[in-house]
């Protein structure tokens, strides 16, 4: 059975909790962190959300960021997606509840993202839940990982409104678009 995750806005004193995720050897090779004050200031920027993924016992599974949330052209951005466990399944799970809030109570018209390409286990998972790749923006940002410097490359990947409403026409997106807000209370 797949998790399932839920939303809650972050607070001010989740933020510690935030930086300390980021800063898990485990994420870190696959984001560019930030410091707590750019988490801070998505908190109090109107045109960013900042989420908890809670779990069913309401324990802090990994954080969410979205950007262009009143865009006027419609395009939100999937900024950052960390969670804390891997392989069972989460990840698809907060994809597709992402998918619903971006398409349903954000009505975007682009829903985009861009992963590094060293990430290919992120990457696969867009793929499968129907973004479409763009396009990757070669060795765009400097990683160092186990004190090897280099660069890696970015790609760029999104899903379109028609995209989503054919997933969902097709049954592939899961749980019914009704059960969001349940989902985000």
């Amino acid at each position: 059975m797949s998790p399932s995750p839920r939303l809650r806005p972050t607070m001010l004193s989740d933020l510690d909790w935030v930086v300390s995720v980021e800063q898990d050897g485990s994420n870190r090779p696959f984001i560019t962190p930030w410091e707590r004050p750019q988490h801070e200031g998505a908190l109090r920027f109107a045109d960013a959300r900042h989420f908890i993924v809670e779990g069913e016992g309401h324990e802090r599974l990994g954080f969410v960021i979205l950007q262009g949330c009143r865009n006027p052209h419609g395009s939100v951005e999937l900024k950052r997606l960390v969670l804390q466990a891997k392989g069972q399944g989460l990840g698809r799970s907060c994809v597709r509840l992402l998918k619903k809030l971006a398409f349903t109570q954000l009505h975007a018209h682009r829903f985009w993202l861009d992963v590094k390409a060293l990430n290919e286990r992120a990457h696969q998972l867009y793929l499968s839940e129907g973004f479409v790749e763009e396009g990757r923006l070669r060795e765009s940002v400097r990683v160092s990982i186990e004190g090897a410097d280099g660069y890696d490359s970015l790609i760029v990947m999104s899903m379109l409104d028609r995209e989503y409403q054919a997933r969902l026409a097709m049954d592939l997106e899961g749980a019914s678009p009704l059960a969001l807000h349940s989902e985000l209370s």
